[in-house]
Formats: structure tokens, C-alpha cells, sequence
């Protein structure tokens, strides 16, 4: 069992100028008012319980749980003409939501080589402090197996998640307002399956590991509701809707060689093209990041128990690759780079 009690506060006085280079130097152009880009302060309190107790009978085990959320938002607007803070002007709103919020899991071992387990929970986000925001609401379900035959070790789970309410958030990072709100986005039904596999190349006799691991997720997302938004990333949403920035597939293969001395790790990592917006445009290239396959590598050297030498190259290929188009176009993944360091470790 526990307990938490939390409080935190923001008091945000946010403006903006205009600059320009030129010739190398960088000169102020213009004065923003004060204020105008953010002019309030906000506060949460927010307590949090939990139980927690795990069952077992011979071989199964059971951990039931429940979870308490209680949190209280809000908020005092200024205004962006009020810099002075003057109180006749001022907007105050508030936010309440509470939340029970159960779940169980389970684990069933048939032998040291076979298990299975699962689980069914409740999910929770909460709201904003904008009067009558819901929180963000969740069913999830996850069934899976650990498998181990000789050198092969495995995960094989699949997941559904039931959203009745999806928050979504007016950032700037995401080509929004960047006011912070957040903002119901209906139901979406989020699917898939995971599969991960490691197997160890090298002979048990030698004084010497290769072992190799694959990862793998399938993920389908899919809005279950209409509905709009003047934000970039969903826009006018139809049931049937991709959720942006979720790519479907996603993989990754790192190869290792660790010996007493030397470490060397090699990984390939694929994901696929993803729209940026659920609405129809998604389905135009412009509104679509391109899919990418990365080669990183990096090697550690043990010169002592303690004292070790550290390389990591990005980007082996220098491959030029999109990770976002918003804010305000392209968002670039990490070009060629080295990077090399010292671990001491105490």
C-alpha cells in the first residue's frame, strides 16, 4: 500500500521579440508586449493511493491492484493585455476529477522453459484545468508467453487498448497554439503485438558472448469517433482515422560481441512512414514522414574493473531521414556523428 500527495505551481509572464542576423550579428528588432505570449499561473494538488497483492498458488500467481486519483486543477488568466496583473481582468477556472482505477495480472508457469501471462487493466490521464475536460479513460488488455529453448529466449504478447476518451494537447512542438490545453479526442482503439527474441551464436565453451536480439511491434491505432480540431496534428477527424506520429511497424537487430576486455554492439533499426495528421489529407504526401532504417555502433573497452573507454557512432550510413514536419517543417533525425568518453565507475 501507499500514498502521495503532490502540489505544484507554474506562474508563466511569457512574451516574445524579434530579432535578425545579419552580417554575423544578432540585433533586436522588436519589443513584444509583456504578457501577450503568456500571462497566468496555474496550479494541481493531487493525491494518489494504491494497493497492491500478489497471490500464488502453485503455479499461478495473481496480483490484483487498485489505484486512487484525486486532482484538483486551475488556473488564473491575466490576459495578454495586462501585464500589470490587474485583477479586474482576471479569468479564473478550475478543474476536479477522481478516479478509481483497478487492474489484475496474472502468470502461469507450465516449466522453466514456458510461461504465460497477461493482464486487464484500467488506464487514466488527467484533464486539464478547462471546466467539463474529461480525463483521458482506457480498458487495456495484454495476453503473452516467455519461451526459452536452449540459446533462444522469447517474448510473444499481443495488447488492445480501449479508448472512450483520447486528451489531446495544443502544443507548439505537435503545430498547435502552444496554449497547453489539452482537449477530448473521442474514442480509439489501439492494437497490436510485440515479439522479441534473443539467441547467444557463441559456443558455451568459449570465454566469449555473441549474442543477438530482434525486437518487433505491430501497432494499429485508430480513431472510433468524428470529430474537429483546429489543431495541426488531427484537424477534422472521421471514424477509421490513422492517430498521427504512431508508425504500424517498427523493428530493430543489434548484434554483440562481449569478452572480458571489449564490448562491440551493432544495431539496425527500421520504422515505417507515418501521417502527421488524422484527417484525410494524412493521405497526401506532404502530410507524411517517410520511413527510416538507422545503423548505429558502439564498442566499450575495459581498461580496468572500473576505468572504461566509450565510442558511439550515429548514423553509420549518414542517412538524411525526417522524424517530424511540424513545428514550422522538416525535423530532422541526427546526421553522421562520433562520440567518445570516459566511464569511471565508483
Amino acid at each position: 500500500m501507499g500514498a502521495r500527495l503532490h502540489y505544484d505551481e507554474e506562474d508563466r509572464f511569457q512574451w516574445e521579440d524579434g530579432y535578425r542576423i545579419e552580417n554575423g550579428t544578432l540585433s533586436l528588432t522588436s519589443e513584444g508586449p509583456q504578457g501577450a505570449k503568456g500571462n497566468r499561473i496555474a496550479g494541481a494538488q493531487a493525491l494518489a493511493t494504491y494497493a497492491l497483492y500478489k497471490f500464488k498458488y502453485n503455479k499461478l500467481t495473481l496480483t490484483p491492484g487498485l489505484r486512487m486519483e484525486s486532482i484538483s486543477l486551475e488556473r488564473e488568466d491575466f490576459g495578454e493585455a495586462n501585464p500589470n496583473r490587474n485583477i479586474a481582468e482576471l479569468i479564473r477556472r478550475k478543474n476536479n476529477s477522481t478516479a478509481w482505477i483497478p487492474g489484475i495480472g496474472f502468470n502461469y508457469t507450465f516449466s522453466n522453459q514456458l510461461s504465460l501471462f497477461g493482464g486487464l487493466h484500467k488506464g487514466f490521464s488527467p484533464p486539464g484545468n478547462a471546466p467539463g475536460e474529461l480525463p483521458e479513460s482506457s480498458i487495456n488488455y495484454e495476453l503473452g508467453s516467455r519461451f526459452s529453448s536452449g540459446k533462444l529466449r522469447g517474448e510473444f504478447i499481443g495488447f488492445f487498448n480501449d479508448y472512450s476518451n483520447l486528451l489531446g494537447s495544443d502544443l507548439a512542438a505537435s503545430g498547435g497554439t502552444g496554449s497547453l490545453d489539452q482537449f477530448n479526442a473521442g474514442s480509439v482503439h489501439v492494437s497490436g503485438i510485440e515479439l522479441l527474441l534473443n539467441f547467444d551464436f557463441a559456443p558455451e565453451e568459449v570465454a566469449i558472448q555473441l549474442p543477438v536480439t530482434f525486437a518487433y511491434t505491430l501497432t494499429d491505432a485508430i480513431f472510433q469517433s468524428s470529430f474537429g480540431s483546429d489543431a495541426d496534428i488531427w484537424g477534422a477527424v472521421a471514424t477509421g482515422d490513422r492517430v498521427p506520429y504512431i508508425p504500424q511497424n517498427q523493428w530493430s537487430l543489434t548484434a554483440r560481441v562481449i569478452h572480458e576486455k571489449i564490448e562491440f554492439n551493432c544495431n539496425a533499426r527500421y520504422t515505417s512512414a507515418f501521417h502527421i495528421q488524422a484527417a484525410a489529407l494524412a493521405s497526401s504526401e506532404s502530410a507524411t514522414v517517410p520511413s527510416n532504417f538507422i545503423i548505429d555502433l558502439s564498442a566499450k573497452y575495459n581498461l580496468s574493473s572500473r576505468l572504461k573507454l566509450t565510442t558511439q557512432v550515429v548514423n553509420l550510413l549518414n542517412e538524411t531521414y525526417l522524424v517530424s514536419r511540424v513545428p514550422a517543417g522538416f525535423r530532422p533525425g541526427h546526421p553522421f556523428g562520433i562520440y567518445s568518453g570516459v566511464q569511471f565507475d565508483l
